[in-house]
């Protein structure tokens, strides 16, 4: 689709003449004689580029500006300037255009211009639709107890500038807890930087954390800087720090203590203001005790410590876990969303899930790319209960202590998803096994966040 440019000035043959060239390389061009002509132009429909004449009757070319901002309107914006008022396109820069051009107009500069204002215009486009893409998928998913209570502690901890400790099992989301904790902190439109402390050689992890200069060692062939110094202003996320060398925590917990930090193979201290987060799937107090890791820089971090729940205690959560990964595999493969039937939930439900979400998942995926029809069904899922070690009810697996009236709300809730399977969804006849009148059965599933998997209208007699 070719790119909308409008040509705003007063004088018909800069109107005329900017309109012909720009033509001629491809573009679509329309053209208005003021301020106010160009905000109504832009209400009627997108541009990507705006050649606005500072010197403008009536409005003129920097309150126009203004009005474009405060609209926000997503085009670029290139100021016409004559040569007498180069101070007012230099303010209009500050102002957020991206660039003038002088009268007389060279029509080399001004195309030059023009290609680099709608560069920059579709990258900005495409950061903006990359960045509602992960807004859909980093999102965190769950209305059980247990995902209540991290969203609150989440939302608390967020504001603030102090240090996070996210604790939880591989592959239960704490990269995501951490991502949400900058998203909704007053660092969000700063950087967030993630650092695998697992997954980076020993030999590189200081070079990858603080920087280094040219030649300080085999290999360093140029200045790099360090993630500490890239997430100044921002956030950098230390994931599994458990696995970081006694050496490297040292230097870590120089620059948490001092705010500084020196490259390898350098002399100058660079001062850093990130905000820090870290997580782990070890028990640091045991690291602690077997000299694996130190005291003081787990108290610099542990400001505010955060558990993330493994997926088999949040079970009630695994059907809206599954549908959101069914939607956003849709959207990635361009395919239809399929439905669970009741068995499958059931089964996902019943099954112990030791990779946890990352697992879910990827057997969401699974079932994506390889069931053929619309719906899925409990036979579909057979692969899994070859892998389960157990069949036994969550309820009974967990050991987390509850009062009679959550277990018997549980049991409860496993029996109707039991049953629901068993009659394959069918309402009536799985209030007839349960010896329920069908109008309690479906305030029970209410109550317990089941959905039925068939209209009223598809029940078999």
């Amino acid at each position: 689709m070719k790119p909308t440019i409008l040509v705003v000035d007063d004088e018909p043959g800069v109107r005329s003449s900017l309109t012909g060239v720009l033509r001629d390389e491809g573009y679509n061009v329309e053209s208005v004689p003021s301020g106010e002509s160009c905000l109504d132009r832009v209400t009627r429909g997108a541009v990507d580029l705006i050649l606005l004449d500072v010197w403008l009757p009536g409005m003129d070319g920097l309150a126009t500006l203004a009005r474009l901002r405060e609209r926000q309107v997503d085009a670029q914006i290139v100021l016409i300037s004559g040569h007498g008022n180069i101070e007012s396109a230099v303010k209009a820069i500050k102002m957020g255009a991206f660039d003038f051009v002088e009268k007389p107009l060279s029509l080399d500069k001004t195309l030059l211009v023009v290609r680099n204002a709608l560069r920059q215009q579709r990258l900005e486009a495409e950061n903006r639709a990359l960045r509602a893409r992960v807004d859909r998928t980093q999102t965190m998913v769950g209305e059980s107890q247990a995902m209540r209570q991290l969203r609150a502690q989440v939302a608390m901890a967020a504001p603030t500038n102090g240090r996070v400790l996210i604790y939880g099992e591989n592959g239960t989301g704490k990269e995501l807890v951490a991502r949400t904790v900058h998203a909704l902190s007053r660092r969000r439109t700063a950087t967030f930087v993630e650092v695998n402390c697992a997954a980076i050689p020993e030999e590189l992890i200081e070079s990858e954390l603080f920087g280094h200069l040219r030649g300080a060692f085999t290999g360093a062939v140029a200045d790099r800087r360090g993630k500490f110094e890239v997430a100044d202003g921002g956030t950098i996320f230390l994931d599994e720090i458990g696995d970081m060398s006694l050496k490297t925590q040292a230097k870590v917990l120089r620059v948490l203590q001092e705010q500084t930090m020196e490259p390898v193979g350098g002399t100058n201290r660079i001062k850093v203001d990130a905000r820090v987060l870290a997580a782990t799937n070890k028990d640091l107090q045991t690291e602690i005790r077997n000299g694996r890791f130190r005291e003081d820089l787990y108290f610099r971090l542990n400001v505010i410590p955060i558990s993330v729940p493994p997926l088999r205690d949040r079970y009630e959560d695994i059907p809206l876990l599954a549908e959101h990964f069914m939607a956003e595999l849709a959207r990635e493969y361009g395919r239809r969303v399929k439905r669970f039937d009741p068995g499958a939930f059931s089964l996902l439900q019943h099954y112990p899930w030791p990779g946890n979400v990352r697992e879910l998942r990827n057997v969401i995926e699974r079932l994506m790319i390889m069931v053929p029809g619309d719906s899925i069904a409990a036979e579909d899922l057979g692969f899994l209960e070859a892998g389960t070690p157990s069949r036994t009810p969550p309820a009974q697996v967990s050991s987390e202590r509850m009062t009679l009236h959550e277990a018997r709300d549980r049991f409860e809730r496993d029996l109707i998803l039991r049953t629901l399977a068993d009659q394959q969804g069918n309402m009536s006849r799985t209030a007839e096994v349960l010896g329920v009148e069908r109008s309690n059965l479906y305030r029970k599933m209410r109550a317990f966040g089941i959905a039925p998997s068939r209209r009223p209208e598809e029940e078999a007699v």
